[in-house]
């Protein structure tokens, strides 16, 4: 058992925190994914309670299950850092240095396609950790911590081609860059 203080513990995880970040870990790209999961939680919590249109109901209950993912995700990976003896950010103040996604409490005004589109985009930012973090975790030989992250890049595949048809879209159109 340790005799640290909880203050030099979490000092100690702070310092080696901004260690990782400076030089990517697994770890480190895996708890920018937990904060973007965040970020995207209240994105679509927002959505749910703000979409409006003809299609307001069905998209609540889409947006309802997105939601709910978004949690068990976040929770998923959190967990799998903590088994790997790695750090996930718990805090606020953590989530927002450490997430990519951005929100907006003006989006709640926006039409159901362009919020439909924003959550495309938030699906494919996502990916580029996630892909990052899977080779990462790959290199550092953490098997579980990439068998998590290719179930997530799995889900953010299927929830882009699932809201790019909504918006009558194949699933990469207007995401890829060599696209004409």
């Amino acid at each position: 058992m340790t005799t640290e203080t909880p203050e030099k513990r979490y000092q100690a995880e702070v310092k080696q925190a901004d260690i990782d970040h400076h030089t990517p870990t697994a770890g480190a790209m895996t708890g920018h994914i937990v904060a973007n999961l965040v970020v995207l939680a209240d994105k679509l919590q927002q959505m749910k309670w703000y979409v409006k249109g003809i299609n307001a109901n069905e998209l609540k209950g889409s947006f309802k299950g997105l939601l709910k993912q978004a949690y068990q995700q976040r929770d998923a990976l959190g967990t799998a850092l903590i088994d790997e003896n790695l750090i996930t950010p718990t805090i606020q103040k953590e989530f927002a240095e450490y997430a990519m996604l951005t929100e907006n409490g003006q989006n709640k005004y926006q039409s159901a396609e362009w919020l439909i589109n924003d959550l495309v985009h938030d699906y494919n930012t996502q990916n580029l950790f996630v892909t990052r973090a899977i080779k990462l975790a790959e290199k550092e030989d953490r098997p579980v911590l990439a068998q998590h992250l290719t179930t997530l890049l799995g889900s953010d595949n299927h929830n882009i081609a699932m809201l790019q048809a909504l918006l009558g879209k194949t699933p990469r159109e207007g995401l890829d860059e060599d696209e004409d």
